[in-house]
């Protein structure tokens, strides 16, 4: 079996954002293949704890997955600061001959972003609304290059290792079951709180539940890989909390246009069109505009913006939310049917280099410098629920098809759904024993003893 046949057999995504399908990704030739081991946001310890613990079986699949894609430059990127995760993997590299290059960073946000990863190591710019691979490049981050390992060996994914910080005794480690309930995961870090907020991913880009009944529906992906916990009166629920009304009328009253959302933004810096104050200087006369070609020429650049945060939870000194609004003018754009024409030629900006949000002074300002310097260390807890909920939708494309029936037994790595044609992955069964339920959304799985 050869490197994709054996991701895909084994469901390989990406182990964050958006679960892209690996065995899609890989089927392309490039000419640089790039490691993210860089961790986009504070506060997240997983890829750390990889780097640290696996990474001679990352160097063997970085080294695979570079000799199948063709790619003359394999490198794995990090942060400067990773001073025991570089000295794990350099120690690896040696080991194994493998000419793979460490590209060590300053500790910035977002530093692990794709765009400003490839233009941080290649020194060029992804097109618009593009990806690496418009440049000759492949990323993929350390926890799917551990999977891409395995699959290589057989084995599907069925766990996940995550972080629990926040509001919790310590930080921790833990390797779950998919399908894991988000509840069995924070009670094993002994949560501070009895009523707290959650956190999925990290604190800039991260899902933020705050509804008690969602928390106890939820449960680990194979995207998922840190949990934060949060008072219910932190500075970030409450910002979650914000309805869109709300945030348009602050937008239209107390905008002071000092373009520093604009000033700060990546994609700004990358080359992109994409300037954030004009899309708010603009918003008090969305409804007076009737025609397409001047919606588009008022607030297409909107549809560049990456979601990273930096406008809203950094750069505007009046509090508001330039990314929140460029999400509402991309959904309207699309309801418009206005196709914004790309700029597939963008050049990084003069002063790029310098228009980077320290993460020290990003984590103070969201209010979370009280955890900052907690870490999980090296142990790492498995656990063992007795039952679990198998999301059918865990990647970007089409969720998968079932493929038994409720009643049937199942083994620890037996299939559960099957890709669907087109963008889609296989689901294969996290623990063993037997479907309980079982539907187009996913299915539940209890442990039996003669499983």
């Amino acid at each position: 079996m050869d490197l994709i046949e054996a991701v895909k057999a084994a469901g390989v995504v990406g182990a964050g954002g958006a679960g892209f399908p690996t065995h899609v990704k890989l089927s392309a030739k490039a000419e640089c293949f790039v490691v993210n081991g860089a961790e986009c946001e504070p506060l997240i310890e997983t890829d750390k704890y990889l780097m640290r613990t696996f990474p001679d079986q990352i160097v063997q699949a970085v080294g695979a997955v570079a000799a199948h894609v063709g790619a003359k430059r394999a490198v794995i990127a990090l942060k400067k600061k990773y001073v025991k995760e570089s000295a794990m993997l350099r120690q690896a590299i040696a080991a194994s001959g493998a000419q793979i290059e460490l590209f060590e960073m300053p500790s910035f946000y977002p530093a692990g972003d794709e765009q400003v990863l490839i233009q941080q190591v290649c020194g060029t710019s992804v097109p618009e609304r593009g990806i690496p691979l418009d440049v000759g490049a492949v990323v993929d981050n350390v926890g799917t290059l551990l999977n891409i390992h395995d699959a290589l060996q057989g084995i599907p994914v069925t766990e996940k290792y995550l972080s629990v910080v926040g509001e919790v005794e310590r930080p921790v480690m833990r390797r779950v079951p998919i399908g894991t309930l988000l509840r069995e995961c924070i009670s094993s870090a002994r949560p501070h709180l009895q009523n707290y907020i959650v956190i999925v991913g990290g604190p800039m880009m991260g899902r933020v539940v705050t509804d008690p009944a969602e928390i106890d529906r939820l449960a680990v992906t194979k995207t998922t890989g840190n949990l934060i916990v949060l008072s219910k009166e932190h500075y970030l629920a409450r910002r979650a909390a914000l309805s869109l009304g709300r945030i348009k009328t602050q937008a239209k009253s107390a905008c002071v246009q000092c373009r520093m959302c604009t000033s700060l933004c990546p994609r700004y810096l990358i080359g992109h069109q994409i300037q954030p104050h004009l899309m708010m200087r603009n918003l008090f006369r969305e409804e007076l505009i009737s025609d397409n070609d001047e919606y588009e020429k008022a607030f297409g650049q909107a549809a560049n913006c990456c979601d990273c945060g930096v406008c809203e939870m950094f750069s505007c000194p009046m509090g508001l939310s330039p990314r929140k609004v460029n999400a509402y003018l991309k959904g309207r754009l699309r309801e418009k049917g206005i196709q914004v024409p790309r700029n597939l030629s963008p050049k990084a900006r003069e002063g790029s280099l310098y228009g980077k949000v320290p993460t020290d002074r990003l984590v103070a300002r969201l209010g979370l410098s009280e955890y900052y310097h907690q870490h999980a260390g090296d142990d790492c807890t498995e656990l063992f629920p007795k039952q679990v909920w198998i999301s059918f939708r865990q990647h970007i494309g089409k969720p998968a098809v079932p493929a038994v029936q409720a009643g049937a037994m199942v083994q620890k790595g037996d299939l559960l759904a099957s890709a669907a044609q087109g963008l889609s992955a296989n689901i294969h069964a996290s623990i063993s024993g037997i479907i309980t339920e079982i539907n187009a959304d996913g299915a539940s799985i209890r442990r039996d003893r003669e499983a």
